[in-house]
């Protein structure tokens, strides 16, 4: 049987002899509201950070708080013409369930926050006090990880006298789901979206010399009304990403790392690369904070390795503007990247006034690798060879630390993807910290990139599209963010979001517009997906990998429908490669039985092997596999076999991240194109 329609992993199917009964969930509200407790946050006409491109000398530069969008590589490297401040450490922390902050003027440098408690940046504020987060047996609805609406953060900073001359910028790896940040009672400006990094400029409300307070109001939207309810009612918002309860946990707070970063008036903010067939092509992005015209020189550097020579390319940016500087450099001994040999190398820009010998102005550096990735002939391509991918989905928590993840345990849980076989992970559904990225590049693993666009019905589609334009904002700085990483080979533009009738007409207008977004910024013009629920998407046509989530054998149909539901996606789009986005089954750890009784060990391995195998026999058109999910994972929408929040369909337990035996059973597995 071949299915026309996969429903998503909120339907159930059941078949009644040769037919089959659809029984969906109560359908979900389609305009935001809150009942009679939780509070939402207002929204302005459009998403408030004004991310937009802008064509610059020939090249299309994302802006947002009216300044071109910069690199947020603060986080590990220092260029030695810029000042660093890190905002790392304890801050003063209050909650303001009532959203009585901002009227009793917390934002205020004169306020007494004495008072206050004290907390981590970065950390999430539900680790805070919520006994047996990480159990499966706690009481679920209890601690900070149930607290939601407004909290406010504090701290005071000693800006150097030195700064005077500078661009400030205040950067924030992530804040969740939204903040409103404020210098010395000056608003600087609001963020939405709890995955994406932001930098505010900060330089009109900065007083050298002096000590100045940071306030920052963090908003989180509740999930129910009620999170102990028998029947819970949900919490929506059309304007927000995702607008409804989904199935992951919302961590709130400021997540991920945070400094001030002070550079020179004439900046080097980004430098995009594009690196493949021997050449590196580079478009660096300076602005002229300062009042006069910038008339000097930039120098490319391809790195060591490289065998490349340095390029010196005429600089001029006038004054309170932005200009692209570009550079093309032979790299005739660069080595490829690939995943078994992932080299990258390192470029830099450097910029200097007057000629090209004269004082350097300001530097950029950004790591790189050398490859060519094509669709073609149904197959994914890297460096003109065919890819598998043997891959799994993953989400960015721990027990102890939530989506504030420390280095040790990005190593550790990773780490993983290498034990496994596995070549590629998918960024299920949101931007991960820049490390993971990183460590990708560095460890030869491949990555699909999301966004937090998941689950949206047709209204927030139409919404996003034509006013709010909050989705093609997070597909933008997604583009931009992650632009040089070798390891990122696919975007992702949704999951498993609505398809209206008739075509999908609306649904279909929202992803052309999310992937010209991508292909916008995208010098080396990655292939685009995105993670469907049917495998008769009406949009496929505009894919260059199709992607859908199947769930045979468990929702819905049987295990050996998978093979010809491929075949028949095949026969409708034969020049393009399948990408399984979702497979998997789930099993409580220790429940051990015969393969064919739902929960046990054995039958989650055992879906597995059968869905794996009827995609390897078809690697001639079929690019990869992704399970689901790597490690049991938090949610608030307690369903699929949730025990406190803890769904149990990882190859990892979710606190103590001990095996399953799905966990051998898919390292096992032999990538038909190893």
């Amino acid at each position: 049987m071949t299915e026309s329609l996969h429903p998503s992993r909120r339907t159930v199917v059941t078949a009644i002899g040769a037919a089959a009964a659809v029984v969906a969930l109560p359908a979900w509200p389609q305009t935001a509201h809150a009942a009679t407790g939780p509070v939402l946050d207002p929204h302005p006409a459009t998403e408030p950070s004004g991310t937009h491109v802008r064509e610059v000398g020939g090249t299309d530069v994302v802006f947002q708080y009216g300044a071109v969008l910069p690199a947020f590589d603060g986080w590990r490297t220092h260029e030695p013409t810029r000042d660093y401040m890190s905002l790392d450490k304890r801050w003063r922390f209050r909650f303001d369930p009532d959203g009585q902050g901002s009227g009793e003027g917390w934002q205020s440098p004169r306020h007494d926050d004495r008072a206050w408690d004290l907390i981590d940046v970065p950390a999430a504020w539900d680790l805070l006090n919520t006994p047996g987060f990480g159990s499966q047996t706690a009481p679920f609805g209890k601690g900070t990880a149930f607290t939601d609406g407004y909290a406010w953060y504090r701290t005071t900073v000693d800006i150097p006298a030195s700064w005077r001359a500078r661009h400030v910028r205040i950067a924030f790896l992530a804040a969740g789901y939204s903040a409103e940040v404020w210098l010395d009672g000056t608003y600087l400006g609001k963020h939405e979206g709890a995955n994406s990094p932001f930098a505010l400029p900060a330089t009109t409300a900065l007083r050298p010399g002096t000590r100045q307070t940071i306030a920052v109001r963090v908003f989180r939207r509740a999930s129910y009304t009620d999170y102990t309810s028998a029947t819970p009612q949900p919490v929506t918002d059309d304007h927000e990403i995702p607008y409804k309860p989904v199935d992951y946990w919302p961590y709130a707070g400021l997540t991920r790392s945070a400094w001030i970063e002070a550079v020179p008036r004439v900046t080097v903010a980004k430098l995009l690369v594009a690196a493949a067939n021997g050449r590196l092509e580079a478009r660096a992005v300076v602005e002229n904070h300062g009042t006069s015209d910038f008339d000097g020189w930039l120098t490319l550097d391809p790195g060591r390795k490289s065998g490349g020579r340095s390029a010196v390319v005429r600089a001029r940016i006038a004054a309170r503007s932005a200009g692209v500087v570009s550079a093309s450099v032979p790299v005739p001994r660069a080595p490829r990247w690939s995943p078994a040999s992932p080299h990258t190398l390192t470029a830099r820009a450097t910029l200097r006034a007057g000629k090209p010998s004269g004082p350097r102005v300001d530097t950029l550096s950004t790591r790189y690798g050398v490859h060519e990735l094509a669709v073609a002939e149904a197959q994914l391509r890297l460096n003109g060879e065919p890819l598998f991918l043997k891959g799994l989905n993953w989400h960015e928590e721990t027990a102890a630390h939530g989506r504030a993840m420390k280095p040790a345990e990005y190593d550790r849980e990773l780490g993983h993807l290498t034990a496994l076989g596995a070549n590629f992970i998918r960024n299920c559904v949101y931007n991960r910290h820049p490390y993971v990225y990183d460590w990708a590049d560095e460890h030869g693993v491949l990555v699909m990139d999301d966004i937090d666009t998941m689950w949206l019905n047709t209204a927030q589609e139409k919404l996003q599209t034509e006013r709010y334009g909050l989705a093609r904002a997070l597909a933008l700085t997604m583009a931009w963010n992650q632009h040089n990483h070798p390891s990122v080979i696919l975007w992702g533009l949704q999951n498993e979001s609505e398809i209206d009738a008739g075509g999908g007409p609306v649904y279909r207008a929202w992803l052309a517009d999310l992937k010209a977004a991508v292909k916008a910024v995208d010098l080396t013009a990655r292939p685009v997906t995105w993670a469907s629920s049917t495998s008769n998407d009406p949009a496929f046509d505009l894919a260059d990998v199709i992607g859908f989530n199947e769930y045979f054998g468990y929702f819905y149909g049987k295990d050996g429908d998978l093979g010809p539901t491929l075949d028949a996606v095949h026969a409708k789009y034969p020049d393009k490669p399948i990408l399984i986005t979702e497979n998997g089954t789930w099993s409580e750890a220790g429940t051990h039985g015969p393969d064919t009784t739902q929960g046990t060990e054995e039958w989650q391995a055992a879906g597995f092997t059968a869905h794996w195998n009827q995609v390897a026999a078809r690697s001639e058109f079929v690019a990869g596999f992704t399970y689901w999910v790597l490690k049991d994972y938090k949610q608030r929408a307690g369903y699929n076999q949730t025990y406190n929040g803890i769904s149990v369909m990882g190859l990892l337990t979710f606190a103590e991240e001990r095996p399953k035996l799905v966990y051998e059973t898919f390292r096992k597995a032999v990538n038909p194109r190893p």
